[in-house]
């Protein structure tokens, strides 16, 4: 009996063991991978809210989207307007009402009356404030301690101080999307070129020098004679239009310019009025002006929209990237040509794509030094002559 006993309690300790360890665990089936869409803008992946915020109902988001003088109008083909359709896709893709955005203008230019529409739009019911352009450096600095509940997206600059938790800044690689256009203008075989630029601001200076170092590149590739493609280079000193701006360009067309780059915001109107009097081509900035008259070639772009779209949605999602300045450049799609609506003879999509994938991969580096003038930035150029008119 004791035997028994003795092989009974054996087969009970084994029988426990078994059923202590279980059933080996049958690992999970590798997910199919799953296919990402090309993007047509920067797809920055968004971080944690820093401040653990939970996402809002798309009904509870008010947007802002405030101009910084009393010339900077909405529909200014440009800057502006890049912004808003940006807005304008968020309530498409929300289903939200025209009500959810306004746009707000001050009566004057200076940081005060920023502020103070700003406190406005706030009081309106906005809770997030897109704010384009450098001219906030300075006031939303302010703007962002004073209402530390409001989000803030600042375009093109970044407060004076940096950016706190609850102010995203945003930046483009303009230098590449000024490369992109100096190359194609002379790659499509213009050899007198000009630029005009508004004021001769980082983001103006950076379209410029990246102008002059892709028409470089270009004369490079083409093994063009030194001087063989010339540069006039001027700030014309603002950024409204004017009837001396389209004078200006248009005697600049009358003397053998070919095509001008305009980064001059609204100013660029006035651009290619003088085109369109004289026979001149033009480059626009920074949304596709190619419905601003068939003068107009091509437009070296920013992803505006889809920047402004981006922040939205994170805020929208609890992932609102505050504290951070973001680069929207050519490794993510935040700044090209629009080949679909380019006026182009000569240079092909071939052509585009694959100089645009070697300033995506970093083959080619455009010197982004900003200075008040191309001859201080030391720009490697050899081959193409440029003329300082400031």
């Amino acid at each position: 009996m004791k035997k028994f006993l003795a092989l009974l309690l054996a087969a009970l300790l084994v029988f426990t063991l078994v059923a202590c360890q279980g059933t080996p665990a049958t690992p999970d089936p590798t997910p199919e991978p799953v296919a990402t869409p090309t993007p047509e803008a920067p797809p920055v992946e968004p971080d944690p809210d820093e401040n653990g915020e939970e996402g809002f109902a798309a009904s509870d988001i008010h947007v802002a989207l405030v101009a910084h003088s009393p010339d900077s109008i909405l529909d200014d083909g440009s800057f502006n307007e890049g912004a808003w359709s940006g807005i304008q896709r968020f309530l498409s893709t929300h289903g939200l009402s025209a009500d959810h955005a306004r746009f707000f203008q001050p009566h004057s230019a200076d940081d005060v009356a920023r502020v103070d529409l700003v406190a406005d739009a706030i009081a309106a019911g906005a809770n997030i404030v897109v704010l384009p352009g450098f001219h906030f450096i300075d006031s939303s600095a302010e703007m962002q301690e004073m209402f530390p509940d409001v989000k803030f997206v600042l375009l093109d600059a970044t407060p004076a101080g940096g950016p706190a938790a609850n102010l995203a800044a945003i930046h483009y690689a303009e230098e590449q999307a000024g490369f992109l256009a100096g190359y194609a203008a002379v790659m499509e075989g213009y050899r007198s070129l000009g630029f005009m630029g508004g004021i001769a601001v980082p983001a103006v200076v950076r379209f410029g020098h990246g102008f002059l170092q892709g028409a470089e590149h270009a004369a490079e590739s083409l093994e063009l004679e030194e001087g063989e493609v010339t540069v006039l280079y001027y700030y014309v000193g603002g950024f409204a239009p004017s009837p001396e701006v389209a004078t200006t360009a248009s005697a600049w067309f009358t003397d053998g310019v070919d095509v001008i780059f305009a980064a001059a915001g609204g100013a660029g109107f006035s651009v290619i009025s003088g085109a369109e009097a004289s026979g001149g081509s033009v480059i626009g900035v920074d949304v596709d002006q190619s419905g601003a008259g068939d003068v107009v070639i091509t437009s070296a772009m920013k992803a505006l929209d889809v920047s402004v779209y981006d922040m939205l949605t994170d805020f929208l999602e609890g992932a609102f990237r505050g504290g951070r300045e973001l680069m929207f450049d050519a490794s993510v799609n935040g700044i090209g040509l629009p080949m679909n609506t380019s006026r182009f003879q000569e240079f092909t999509q071939a052509q585009y794509d694959a100089i645009f994938a070697l300033l995506a991969n970093g083959s080619i580096a455009v010197n982004n030094t900003v200075t008040e003038t191309p001859s201080e930035a030391n720009l490697p150029l050899s081959l193409v002559e440029v003329t300082e008119l400031n």
